[in-house]
């Protein structure tokens, strides 16, 4: 698969816990981070939303980095460049910028030291142990986007 066009598809029991797990940050739950990122569809112009982690990087920057690869969220949040982070009834708004691959590498480190055990599998074998190089190499199949 050719890392700029990665994308891992939801699969057997997947898409319904992704259903269940997008009601957590909707009744106000914080789990590790989670929030419930909201996009404007770039065809529909209607809200998606879907269940993201939210890191936040030792400067303060905070980030949203996307193991599945190059999903609808990505493509929705490139077209619109900004959106929504919920939890309960709180809302945030934000704008994006598009991580280069270049830069990713720290980033994709910390991703995996944080939330390494919940979404190691989507990085096929790499984990935050691995070399500069190895991040390096797979950084253009996980979008990350810098959030102000």
């Amino acid at each position: 698969m050719d890392n700029a066009t990665r994308y891992l598809v939801p699969t057997g029991i997947e898409p319904i816990m992704n259903k269940v797990f997008n009601l957590v940050p909707k009744l106000g739950i914080n789990v590790a981070g989670g929030r419930l990122l909201a996009v404007r569809g770039r065809k529909s112009g209607e809200w998606r939303t879907t269940l993201v982690n939210v890191m936040t990087a030792a400067d303060g920057e905070r980030y949203l980095v996307a193991p599945r690869g190059h999903t609808q969220w990505v493509r929705n949040l490139r077209a619109a460049g900004a959106g929504e982070l919920r939890l309960g009834r709180k809302t945030e708004t934000f704008t994006a910028t598009e991580v280069a691959d270049a830069d990713k590498v720290p980033l994709l480190r910390l991703y995996l030291e944080k939330w390494g055990w919940e979404v190691g599998k989507f990085f096929e074998g790499i984990t935050k142990d691995a070399t500069d190089d190895e991040l390096a190499a797979i950084a253009p199949g996980f979008p990350v986007f810098r959030l102000a």
